[in-house]
């Protein structure tokens, strides 16, 4: 009788809701733009391969980008229906389940999965879709100290899916003539996830991507516009247009392990040091 029941049980019970609890207690972070080109896989693979390198801390990386940027940066092959798409598909699916480590020790990733575009549609179909990916991270969260996730150049499922999963949104931005197109569409979305579907996502900050200083003018002119609407929300950091970071993306590395005295590896030294600044500031209780 007690092993009939057992086996019941297990069935019942997803694979991530059998593994025991971790110790830690993770900061979820969405790095997020519907404008692409702005640095966002840039920014989750260098900024978590800084906070494990210089903090030591056991960092996550989420692709929920189809593209599959994040596999590209770190030599690691795309899936195609291994990934996170199949996590989001099942019945209880787990992170846990396609956590992969990287070149970075501390770091690990789930892979990038090309099965992502159709999960997108598929995800409309279901009861309580918002939800999916943050029931989907429970244990890996106590496994982890910070989980970034790369969110699609879009405001569809898979982007509302990471940012109710979040604790925090980052949002990269290029200081171009349109670096403010499409940050209204965002702040709507957080607006909704906030009231409408009843979960407190913060806006962490927003950071300038891919700064040339020899455009003064224009940097100054955009500048000034996202201090106008983001006020105390930019970061001090300006990440600067650096070939270092083109070439370590193409060598499957971060920048530290690649040109680790580069402007590149400095800029992104110094927001990892102010990320956890800020976030030690705001030390608000994080939701398990």
């Amino acid at each position: 009788m007690r092993e009939r029941l057992a086996s019941r049980i297990k069935k019942i019970l997803s694979p991530e809701e059998m593994l025991p609890l971790g110790g830690r207690q993770a900061k979820v972070i969405s790095i997020s733009n519907q404008k692409g080109g702005v640095g966002k896989t840039t920014t989750s693979v260098n900024l978590g391969a800084g906070l494990a390198l210089f903090h030591h801390k056991k960092v996550l990386l989420v692709d929920m980008d189809a593209q599959g940027h994040i596999g590209t940066s770190l030599n690691h092959l795309a899936s195609n229906g291994g990934g996170i798409g199949q996590v989001l598909g099942a019945k209880n699916g787990s992170i846990m389940d396609v956590i992969v480590p990287t070149v970075v020790p501390q770091m690990d990733m789930t892979p990038s999965d090309h099965s992502l575009l159709e999960a997108e549609s598929q995800l409309a179909g279901k009861i309580g879709r918002e939800f999916i990916l943050r029931k989907a991270l429970t244990r890996a969260r106590t496994y982890y100290d910070y989980i970034l996730i790369d969110c699609p150049p879009n405001l569809g499922n898979l982007t509302v899916n990471a940012y109710v999963a979040s604790d925090y949104l980052l949002i990269p931005c290029d200081l171009s003539a349109l670096a403010l197109e499409g940050m209204e569409g965002i702040l709507e979305v957080v607006d909704t996830v906030n009231f409408r579907l009843n979960h407190p996502l913060k806006i962490l900050g927003v950071l300038t991507t891919r700064v040339d200083h020899r455009n003064l003018v224009m940097n100054e002119t955009v500048f000034a516009r996202l201090k106008e609407a983001f006020s105390d929300k930019l970061f001090r950091t300006q990440i600067t247009v650096n070939t270092d970071l083109n070439k370590a993306q193409l060598r499957g590395k971060p920048i530290f392990m690649v040109a680790r005295s580069s402007a590149g590896a400095r800029d992104y030294h110094a927001l990892a040091d102010e990320l956890i600044e800020r976030l030690d500031s705001l030390s608000g209780p994080t939701r398990l």
